[in-house]
């Protein structure tokens, strides 16, 4: 349908006018400087109290290839990445005709001139604007016209969308804060996008943004800083890292948050350490290095890092010494797609390690989450005294999300069973790797307790119950029988699954992670669309709790849903549930695995196709 075809119904459009509920994707190279314009647009629109999601799709090696930026307003709150596109930002020649015949007829363009997009199509909305030519009446020097181009597009968005100016405004001077030449070149490039659309454009397409009161008190915020908080508040002290993406900006915001928060203020030196290792191993090395010694220690990394980082790992298990190890998942293997999210890493870290081997793993949904697991796996780490892993992606690290402001932690630390000194003088008969209350979790002492009893020897081969060097089959086996009986124990302290059990549901879906928000969507989809109703369990951890086994026995079918290719949590639940086979015969899958975040009519088309298979 061609914008002159739709000239003229402004009745008609009014409507079937589409509010606060669409996608906005806007279509550029990197390192063109688009990432400050789809942070103004995307806050803007929260700003006037309409939920928001943004998810950017970037190229992994250089500048200059294509990127994607997708904003999602949602008056239902949907966080989710949506399929389907409805406005388009044509601004990359080289990827613009495969955007515009991605999308769904009816989709709106707005789009560089010289492009030619409307004569690809002739079933969507075209918007033509000269941006280079408009970039020109900005500013005279190249480069800064390349930037502001991004600029206009905000305002002829804006200005189509009925986004109030005031707030663009709003959002340009918390982007760019005390640059106030960038403020006003940036607010100039906005009047003139607004100029040209109000004057050159004629409105065409459904969609359109109006004030709400979702937004009040909610903040923006990336899941790698939510976690860098946590961490900061529920008391690290030691950080070693080996950059690598997705995770880099998780140890980047925590080296800020330390710097502004833990320097004592009477000496005005550094109450921490961050130690940028020569790689992943040394890493993970380090933790264990500073955990054994008392420090709340951690290190974040990506797939390729977990694998690096699996000796040291089973050290610390087999060792019994505390880790914090944040996994920022990315697809794989090898090298994989570096800047796509995946949940690939979830079967082979829960088993990471030669030998017999299982880690407690935390699976943050949001950036909340992610704050509230950066205390809890220090709390968990130093309990059970072993390597903790939050087991995040790249969406939820690198994207922003909506948020509730975070709860200050007011629980004391748990560090777990540690003897002082005095405790020591109490204690007839202690051993470093002795069960005394019968969970499986021995007691240890601290390098530097002012007792003769606390030394020990801080074994990886083979020990007895006090630290004692041996090779003797039966202490192997009660150290390993010790070891499994304290993973039990983990069950009853790890974050409980979250779970929904609506009236009439006869079958269930178990998801974790960011596949949350996608399942959420999803149940509401088909409750509308299909008439069936779910049952949802969200996993938060591992070990299983009860709460698990108790849910799938309840239903006639169960879909886990996942963002890997082999069902890597279906193999665990398969793993440990194997003594009951007549609830394996219930598990079915959902997959998705593309490198992009799941997505609500994936999830929704996967389950009724084999629900109408049976």
């Amino acid at each position: 349908m061609s914008t002159q075809a739709l000239m003229g119904e402004t009745e008609k459009d009014v409507k079937k006018a589409i509010i606060n509920d669409f996608s906005i994707q806007v279509a550029t190279v990197n390192g063109s400087g688009s990432q400050s314009s789809n942070n103004v647009l995307m806050r803007s629109i929260f700003q006037m109290g309409v939920p928001v999601s943004g998810k950017n799709l970037f190229p992994s090696n250089i500048q200059g290839l294509p990127t994607w930026f997708t904003i999602r307003a949602s008056k239902h709150s949907y966080i989710a990445r949506k399929r389907e596109v409805d406005l388009l930002v044509a601004m990359n020649a080289q990827t613009a005709k495969e955007d515009v015949e991605a999308l769904e007829p009816g989709s709106a363009v707005v789009f560089q001139d010289s492009l030619g997009l409307d004569k690809v199509r002739d079933d969507l909305v075209f918007y033509p604007v000269p941006f280079e030519a408009l970039a020109r009446d900005v500013i005279d020097e190249p480069r800064l016209r390349k930037l502001l181009a991004n600029m206009i597009y905000v305002g002829v968005v804006g200005s189509l969308l009925s986004i109030d100016k005031a707030e663009i405004r709003r959002a340009i001077e918390k982007q760019f804060k005390t640059k106030q030449k960038a403020v006003e070149l940036n607010v100039k490039a906005i009047e003139i996008g607004f100029e040209y659309a109000e004057t050159h454009l004629t409105k065409a397409d459904p969609l359109k943004i109006e004030r709400m009161d979702q937004t009040t008190d909610k903040i923006l915020i990336e899941g790698n800083a939510a976690g860098a908080l946590g961490a900061m508040f529920n008391g690290v002290t030691v950080v070693t890292w080996y950059p690598i993406t997705p995770s880099s900006s998780l140890v980047e915001f925590l080296i800020d948050y330390l710097k502004e928060y833990r320097i004592d203020e009477k000496t005005g030196k550094s109450t921490f350490a961050v130690v940028q290792a020569e790689d992943e191993l040394a890493a993970v090395g380090m933790v264990l290095g500073a955990a054994w010694a008392g420090a709340r220690s951690m290190t974040s990394t990506s797939g390729p890092g977990i694998s690096l980082m699996s000796e040291f790992v089973g050290l610390g298990y087999f060792a019994e010494i505390p880790a914090v190890i944040w996994d920022i998942q990315r697809v794989g293997p090898s090298t994989g797609l570096p800047t796509r999210t995946a949940q690939g890493d979830v079967l082979s870290t829960y088993l990471l390690s030669h030998g017999d081997t299982k880690h407690i793993l935390l699976f943050p949904c949001s950036v909340s989450e992610c704050f509230d697991f950066g205390g809890v796996s220090f709390d968990l780490a130093e309990r059970f005294q072993t390597p903790v892993f939050v087991m995040s992606d790249l969406d939820l690290g690198m994207n922003i999300w909506m948020s509730d402001p975070f709860v200050y932690p007011e629980k004391p630390l748990d560090r777990g069973k540690v003897l002082d000194a005095e405790a020591l003088e109490k204690v007839e008969d202690w051993g470093r790797y002795r069960d005394v209350d019968g969970d499986g979790i021995p007691y240890r002492t601290l390098p530097g307790t002012n007792h003769p009893n606390a030394a020990y020897f801080t074994r990886g081969s083979g020990h007895n119950d006090y630290a004692e060097y041996t090779e003797r089959p039966e202490d192997y086996e009660k150290t390993m029988a010790r070891l499994a009986h304290k993973f039990q124990t983990a069950k009853k302290y790890v974050p409980e699954p979250i779970v929904e059990e609506p009236e009439g549901a006869s079958i269930g879906i178990l998801a974790y992670g960011t596949t949350h928000w996608a399942v959420v969507e999803s149940r509401d989809q088909m409750r509308a669309e299909a008439e069936l109703e779910t049952s949802y369990l969200r996993l938060r951890a591992l070990p299983l709790t009860d709460e698990v086994e108790a849910f799938i026995e309840k239903y006639d079918r169960i879909y886990v849903t996942e963002q890997n290719r082999d069902a890597q949590l279906l193999q665990i639940l398969r793993m440990e549930l194997g003594h009951r086979p007549e609830l394996l015969s219930k598990l079915r899958s959902i997959l998705h695995f593309d490198g992009h975040p799941i997505d609500a009519r994936s999830v929704t088309e996967q389950l009724l196709q084999q629900e109408g298979d049976r």
